[in-house]
C-alpha cells in the first residue's frame, strides 16, 4: 500500500480536500518563482483642498527594481540558466518511506533550487544574481476624494520587487493630514470659529469666513449669542465610500466683550437699547 502525500496540501492546505481533488491548484507541478518582495510603507501628507477633491500625487520611493540587464532571472544570460539535477526542473523532490501501514511517499520542496526548477551557473554582473536592483522610482498614487488622516491605500506590486524574478510586493501608503491655518476637520465636518465685536453681534453683520473651497459670505443676525452655530450646508468633506455624502462646516460665533472702556464709551453703551435706562 502507497500513500502520496505533500507536505505542503497538509500544512498549508485542507487535506481532505488534497486527497479527493478540492484544494488549490498549483502551476507547474508545484514550481515556485523566486522570492516574493516585502512591502514598502511611505506617509504621504494631503492639505485640505487636496482632500476634499481628491488629488493625483507623483512621489519618489527608494526600492528594489526588477534588473534590467537579465530581466529579474538573475543569470549572466540565457545560457547560464540550467536545469535543476536534483528535481529535473519540478521544484520538488519526493521520499518514500516505510511505515506500519505501508509505503508513504512524501514530496517537499527542492533544496537545491528552492522550489525554482533551475540554478543559475553564472550570475548577472548588474544585480549579482539577485534580479534586482536598487533604485529610486516615480510611482503615481491616486487618492480619493474623503480620505482621513490615519486611513492606508495600498498600491498593489509596487512594492520592492522580488529577488529572481519573484513576485514584487505592494506600498502601502499613509495619509496624513496638514494642519488649516483656520479650519479644523471634525469627522466629514468642517469647523470656523468666528470672532465678532460685541457691537456687530448687538447689530448684526454680513462677514466673508474661509471656506474648503474659497470664502463664503454669511450674515450674522441682530442679537446673535455667542456660542451661536451656523451650519454652511455641504461645504464639508466627502464620505470617502460614498462621494453623495457630504459634510457641513460649522461656524461657532465668539464674541468679543471690551473689557476697557473709556468714559465716554460707557456712557454711549448706557444710552444704547437694551443696555441702560431710557
Amino acid at each position: 500500500m502507497t500513500f502520496s502525500v505533500s507536505l505542503g496540501d497538509v500544512f498549508g492546505e485542507d487535506l481532505f480536500g488534497s486527497f479527493f481533488g478540492g484544494g488549490r491548484s498549483r502551476g507547474g507541478g508545484g514550481r515556485s518563482r523566486g522570492v516574493r518582495g516585502s512591502n514598502l510603507r511611505v506617509k504621504l501628507k494631503l492639505n485640505y483642498e487636496e482632500i476634499a477633491k481628491g488629488v493625483t500625487k507623483n512621489i519618489k520611493v527608494k526600492k528594489y527594481a526588477v534588473c534590467s540587464t537579465c530581466g529579474g532571472n538573475g543569470a549572466k544570460d540565457k545560457g547560464s540558466v540550467q536545469t535543476c539535477s536534483t528535481c529535473h526542473g519540478s521544484g520538488q523532490v519526493k521520499r518514500v518511506q516505510n511505515t506500519f501501514l505501508g509505503q508513504m511517499q512524501t514530496v517537499t520542496t527542492c533544496p537545491t533550487c528552492n522550489g525554482e526548477g533551475s540554478t543559475i551557473t553564472a550570475k548577472c554582473n548588474s544585480c549579482r544574481g539577485e534580479g534586482r536592483v536598487y533604485t529610486e522610482e516615480t510611482i503615481t498614487i491616486d487618492v480619493p476624494a474623503g480620505v482621513q488622516a490615519g486611513m492606508q491605500l495600498n498600491v498593489s506590486g509596487k512594492g520592492n520587487a522580488g529577488e529572481r524574478g519573484g513576485m514584487p510586493g505592494d506600498l502601502l501608503v499613509l495619509i496624513e493630514e496638514e494642519t488649516h491655518k483656520e479650519l479644523q476637520r471634525e469627522g466629514l465636518n468642517v469647523a470656523y470659529d468666528l470672532h465678532i465685536s460685541f457691537t456687530d453681534a448687538v447689530f448684526g453683520i454680513n462677514v466673508e469666513v474661509p471656506t474648503i473651497e474659497g470664502r463664503a459670505k454669511i450674515k450674522i443676525p441682530p442679537g446673535t449669542q455667542s456660542g451661536k452655530i451656523f451650519r454652511l450646508k455641504g461645504k464639508g468633506f466627502p464620505n470617502v465610500h460614498a462621494h453623495y455624502e457630504k459634510g457641513d462646516q460649522l461656524i461657532q460665533v465668539n464674541v468679543w466683550t471690551p473689557q476697557h472702556l473709556t468714559d465716554e464709551e460707557k456712557k454711549n453703551f448706557r444710552k444704547t437699547e437694551p443696555f441702560g435706562q431710557p
